[in-house]
């Protein structure tokens, strides 16, 4: 099996620019009648964004009652919600001891418990709501990619303080074959508590319950401006202004010049991903033997998974120094993807995209208020249990709970000196890394 010289080569006959989660779980059409496109003059909460943030916001506003409008410029859930991997972890970033350095033991502890709580919180809201998204608890593998990170993972995870109990283990190199079929690595972690789910059926799921809940939501109405007004704001929109009591920003890494304080604040980060065509099983499950899901240790880190019925593999990462089209990122993911799975080298590609992840710039979440704007974001590429924790912690609050408050909130939302939300220094920080991870430091 030679290499791919020609992309069109690994290209399916029925290739396809969009996420491969949209097959089964398309995005809702957008409305198109003057009643549905109707705003109302005045209502007590505008939530700013549909994904999975403003949406846990919108239930529990809702559920208390409140009067509640879900706003999106795109179709619902078109952004990272409907096109991330589907991997879930309670993952934080940053060590311990990296933490416990620069925040002191006690708040290092409590921001990387929030990770353990995002997950609980969307564990129990699956099953709570009988949410049907495919979850399963069935682990992550992440490689080493050198013998010195192997040591670092091992470090790290010895000096876990008891106050955060994660159940993990080390595989050696001689032993990875048992979960994973490659050999690039040089043995790895399993985290046997992190899982996976279909991120599109989670979405319109969640949809569903917040419409039962009694939000109006619309799609493909963009926000123009939010202007403070003595009784709350004025919501413009493409449709009209609407007046509300409360608003809250949930644009992460779709954070636009509407909100140009969190603007500032949030680096949008071009993610990638590739499905590949159907496999034969006896190769899928060479691939991921416990079907966990998988990343490694590089800086520009790679993720993949198979698919919910085990037939294909879903692999991202980060492989251009600037945004670019699916087209041209799908051959440079399907040979990043060779690298680690020879096997795989003449396996076509059915589905390329890419979505928008918000990163901050102390790599945390943030939750919190400014100028009376309620906002939850920054989730770092951990989005699925930490915005759907840290959105129903953002509704609780607006909803009135005392017990909304997470560590996220102690911490400075920072920005940098003339950063205004064109990240011009991405460019040579991934061509850096990308040198990193070739030299294999």
């Amino acid at each position: 099996m030679g290499g791919c010289t020609v992309a069109t080569e690994i290209l399916a006959n029925n290739f396809k620019t969009e996420p491969y989660w949209w097959e089964d779980a398309p995005r809702p059409v957008a409305e198109v009648s003057l009643d549905n496109k109707s705003l109302p003059d005045e209502i007590d909460v505008v939530v700013v964004g549909s994904g999975y943030t403003g949406l846990h916001a919108a239930l529990q506003t809702a559920r208390a009652g409140m009067g509640t409008l879900v706003l999106d410029a795109l179709a619902l859930g078109a952004g990272c919600s409907s096109r991330n991997g589907g991997q879930v972890s309670m993952s934080v970033k940053g060590t311990f001891p990296e933490m416990e350095r620069q925040y002191g033991r006690d708040r290092a502890i409590a921001l990387l418990k929030e990770g353990h709580n995002a997950m609980d919180y969307l564990d129990n809201f699956i099953r709570d709501e009988r949410i049907d998204c495919g979850w399963e608890r069935s682990g992550r593998f992440s490689g080493a990619h050198n013998t010195r990170a192997y040591d670092s993972m091992a470090g790290a995870l010895k000096a876990l303080p008891p106050e955060l109990p994660t159940d993990w283990h080390m595989v050696s190199r001689a032993e990875q074959r048992s979960e994973i079929g490659s050999d690039l690595y040089h043995g790895g972690v399993v985290y046997p508590d992190h899982g996976a789910l279909h991120p599109g059926r989670y979405h319109l799921d969640l949809l569903e319950r917040v419409r039962t809940a009694g939000a109006v939501v619309r799609g493909h109405c963009p926000v123009l401006r939010i202007e403070r007004s003595p009784t709350g704001y004025t919501v413009h929109t493409a449709n009209g202004p609407v007046r509300a009591g409360k608003v809250a920003i949930a644009t992460n890494g779709y954070t636009d010049e509407a909100s140009p304080w969190l603007r500032r604040r949030i680096i949008p980060i071009g993610s990638y991903i590739i499905a590949t065509e159907q496999l034969d099983e006896a190769v899928a499950r060479e691939i991921s033997p416990h079907n966990r899901v998988m990343s490694d240790s590089r800086k520009l880190v790679f993720y993949y998974r198979l698919s919910p019925d085990r037939r294909r593999v879903l692999f991202g990462g980060r492989v251009a120094l600037s945004e670019t089209d699916p087209n041209v990122s799908a051959p440079a993911l399907h040979e990043a993807m060779c690298k680690i799975f020879p096997q795989l080298r003449a396996t076509q590609i059915s589905h390329s995209w890419l979505g928008f992840v918000g990163y901050t710039f102390d790599t945390l979440p943030h939750v919190g208020q400014q100028d009376g704007l309620h906002y939850a974001m920054g989730y770092c590429g951990s989005g699925i249990s930490l915005s759907s924790y840290c959105g129903a912690m953002m509704g609780r609050e607006m909803a009135g709970h005392t017990d909304a408050r997470t560590a996220f909130a102690d911490v400075k939302f920072k920005t940098r000196p003339l950063y205004r939300g064109n990240p011009w220094f991405l460019e040579p920080s991934v061509l850096y890394y990308k040198l990193r991870d070739r030299l294999n430091i």
